[in-house]
């Protein structure tokens, strides 16, 4: 079973990242971007068959070294 982890920086966390990229869409001439904000996506292959317990073990992954809970939150997706 494949999980998706999808990991964000939480609302109001400064992202040099995003506002480096915005501004080069600007020099661009990409118009109308108002903010950008950069995440990652994790996808695990899992052994696991039970989509419960496959959620369950991408969340514990998740919490324990993928994201960094004091400034990221993650969504876990099956595919």
């Amino acid at each position: 079973m494949k999980a998706v982890v999808t990991v964000k920086l939480k609302p109001g966390v400064l992202d040099p990242q995003g506002k480096a990229i915005g501004h080069a869409l600007e020099g661009l001439g990409f118009q109308g971007v108002t903010d950008v904000r950069v995440g990652k996506v994790i996808e695990l292959d899992l052994h696991e068959t039970d989509p419960a317990a496959a959620r369950e073990a991408a969340a514990a992954m998740a919490q324990r070294l993928l994201a960094n809970t004091v400034i990221e939150s993650f969504d876990v997706t099956l595919a």
